[in-house]
């Protein structure tokens, strides 16, 4: 096989030229829109990564800032809980102490009423007695009123320390009340019968009293001597007050 040369050469001449042509017109303005694009797309990668990292980071902002909140609600809301379970205890305490402050008051009312019933059943009570006293008497003779009740009132006399029995009518006459009016003589018999325990019968200045429904009372200048159902009764009454 023979060679031309020739022919060699010039095909290898416009190879050249032609990849010359190639290289100037068309692989570089390729390459150049190439890297342009590979510019463009690393540009909107760092981009895309810029915008993730903001993402990332505005995402965990809010995440702080949402944790922060629901902390601040935490403790508001125990705050709240705390202030109300104090102001139940305070509410509780002063119900409380208003309870027993209305039942202390309740209590002392209810003495109260109570005592002041005692009083009046008692009152009632006397009266009562006295009534009932008064018709028992109305039934036995008048002369009853008196002449029973003379010796228990020279014992009380006689019961009196020596130097009130002494001052006994040594200034006069003193006071002998009686249920009744005294008949003649009832006056002079009561009067011996003192003198039985004084030594000497008194100078008596005689008054009625029906109040003493029946009985005797002697008002000396030192003390008052009672022998009637009066001060029975009134001794009764305070008795029943007293035990009340």
């Amino acid at each position: 096989m023979t060679i031309d040369w020739w022919t060699l050469g010039l095909q290898t001449v416009n190879a050249v030229i032609l990849i010359w042509i190639l290289a100037r017109f068309l692989f570089r303005p390729v390459s150049r829109i190439i890297a342009e694009r590979q510019d463009a797309a690393h540009a909107a990668l760092d981009a895309a990564e810029a915008a993730r990292e903001e993402t990332e980071t505005a995402r965990d902002a809010a995440r702080r800032e949402a944790e922060a909140l629901a902390a601040d609600h935490a403790r508001r809301i125990a705050e709240a809980q705390a202030a109300a379970e104090d102001e139940k205890r305070r509410l509780m305490a002063e119900a409380h102490a208003a309870a027993d402050k209305a039942r202390a008051e309740g209590k002392r009312d209810l003495e109260k009423l109570r005592a002041t019933q005692a009083r009046e059943l008692s009152q009632e009570a006397g009266t009562l007695a006295a009534d009932i006293a008064a018709r028992l008497l109305d039934r036995l003779p008048e002369e009853a009123r008196v002449t029973g009740f003379v010796d228990g009132l020279a014992e009380a006399v006689a019961e009196l320390p020596e130097a009130t029995r002494a001052s006994i009518g040594s200034e006069g006459p003193v006071t002998l009340r009686a249920a009744r009016p005294l008949a003649d003589g009832e006056a002079q018999q009561i009067a011996e019968r003192l003198g039985t325990v004084l030594g000497r019968p008194p100078a008596l200045s005689v008054e009625t009293e029906p109040a003493l429904i029946a009985g005797l009372e002697l008002e000396t200048p030192h003390a008052i001597v009672r022998n009637h159902f009066r001060a029975d009764l009134d001794r009764i009454r305070t008795e029943l007050a007293r035990h009340d």
